[in-house]
């Protein structure tokens, strides 16, 4: 499978509905994918862009906390297929032995996830930016 370098360049809220959708552009072109995510992800990836802090651990900010006080490492996050209009992710996690982990999640939990984590790689694959590019 062919990996393609991209990120979240966008995030749109309607918060009259459940209507919320993310765009991954890839990095050296101009292929992009709309994602529609709920709108409790949507706002896990808001409030970590916007640097918001709560008094108590989100789930997300939980798991990367575990992560890192296990001697853990996500090394990537991919978005690796679609199917029937449901997109497939991945973490790619490395631990403290050095071993890889791959591991199953909603594309909306592994950006929910990159946006807290510093340095980390969003790959999508580039069957899955040819077939849902807008």
């Amino acid at each position: 499978m062919k990996l393609v370098p991209c990120r979240l360049t966008q995030m749109l809220i309607e918060e009259r509905t459940d209507s919320q959708i993310i765009f991954i552009n890839e990095i050296e072109g101009k292929r992009r994918i709309p994602i529609m995510i709920g709108p409790l992800e949507a706002l896990a990836i808001d409030r970590a862009i916007k640097k918001q802090a709560f008094p108590r651990p989100l789930t997300h900010d939980l798991i990367v906390t575990v992560l890192e006080e296990t001697g853990n490492t996500c090394l990537a996050v991919r978005i690796t297929d679609l199917r029937e209009g449901t997109f497939y992710a991945e973490l790619v996690i490395q631990d403290h032995a050095g071993q890889e982990h791959i591991l199953d999640c909603r594309p909306s939990d592994a950006i929910a996830m990159l946006v807290r984590l510093d340095n980390v790689p969003l790959f999508v694959s580039d069957a899955v930016l040819e077939a849902s590019s807008t």
